[in-house]
């Protein structure tokens, strides 16, 4: 029998497997009954048919079942690269009550994993906070999945206190580290930079280092749109803490509002502008949503890599 330790993990790994099964099984679904044509999940084994090329890798059996022309796919020419980085700093516990952005992301980016892993593309795992924590190999086994599971269990049930994040940094070293003309998504609240305008620039140099080493980027902004960007709080007095260095102000909501919203709409802004530059792709993440328009943002992309 095994060690309650290792049961319980094992069926956390289950949970955590059955939820991103059904997450990208229903994306499948609605994908396939609605008029958003043009995105397979089946990118690893047949595309359609372009008119002129040979007919030798027509899928004769498909053109009977659906009257269109698909071609058969190898592995070799379909298979893709992707990392994933998952900021793991203090800001992310936020909020304290219900699920939090580091919770959100963790369940979006097995839900990835596990469509990386029905397409056959390669896949990796990075832990960041003002650091490398953690970083996997790529690889598209059925081993390296759970392998990958496991740290995000880790993650999940060990969330950081009073770490902050050097994103800026990370970004160099992971540009330096993986295979070019990789596919890199980012989950991170991107909160390091947004009142510094000196290390808002570091930020977009070290995004243009990626940029630089041919890979394709999409950042996952994860936000709890509510408190974080509607700034919506009850009209008294609040004591607020910054998650990651611990420095405490008490101050009310009303009396800063309107400063605040001008401060996070300027950030924004830039933000959006410098990845739009970079043809970075910036997808608003926000933790009240669902799942299904991150990863129609990854197919969207992908199909643009292939």
């Amino acid at each position: 029998m095994l060690p309650l330790k290792d049961e319980q993990q094992i069926r956390q790994l289950a949970d955590l497997e059955l939820l991103a099964r059904q997450v990208v099984e229903g994306f499948i679904t609605g994908l396939h009954q609605s008029p958003f044509h043009g995105f397979s999940v089946e990118f690893a084994e047949h595309r359609l048919y372009n008119n002129g090329e040979s007919v030798k890798n027509i899928d004769w059996k498909l053109l009977a079942r659906t009257d269109k022309l698909f071609v058969k796919q190898f592995e070799e020419e379909t298979n893709l690269r992707c990392y994933l980085l998952l900021d793991t700093s203090s800001s992310m516990n936020f909020p304290i009550s219900g699920i939090n952005k580091l919770q959100f992301s963790i369940y979006a980016i097995a839900s990835l994993m596990y469509l990386f892993k029905k397409q056959r593309d390669a896949f990796g795992l990075c832990l960041f906070s003002d650091k490398i924590d953690w970083m996997s190999p790529v690889k598209s086994t059925a081993a390296h999945l759970f392998y990958l599971y496991a740290e995000l269990e880790k993650a999940y049930n060990n969330p950081k206190t009073n770490t902050v994040t050097n994103i800026t940094q990370v970004l160099h070293q992971v540009a330096g580290q993986i295979h070019q003309r990789s596919l890199v998504i980012i989950f991170s609240d991107m909160l390091e930079n947004s009142l510094n305008p000196e290390k808002l620039q570091l930020l977009f140099a070290a995004i243009q280092h990626l940029k630089y080493n041919k890979h394709e980027v999409i950042i996952f902004n994860v936000s709890d749109k509510e408190k974080e960007l509607d700034f919506n709080f009850d009209n008294r007095p609040h004591h607020f803490i910054d998650m990651e260095s611990g420095e405490q102000v008490r101050v009310h909501p009303n009396k800063i509002r309107e400063s605040y919203h001008s401060l996070l709409a300027y950030y924004k802004h830039e933000l959006t502008l410098k990845c739009a530059q970079y043809h970075i792709d910036l997808v608003d993440a926000y933790i009240e949503g669902d799942y299904n328009s991150l990863l129609k943002s990854y197919l969207i992309k992908r199909n643009k890599m292939i």
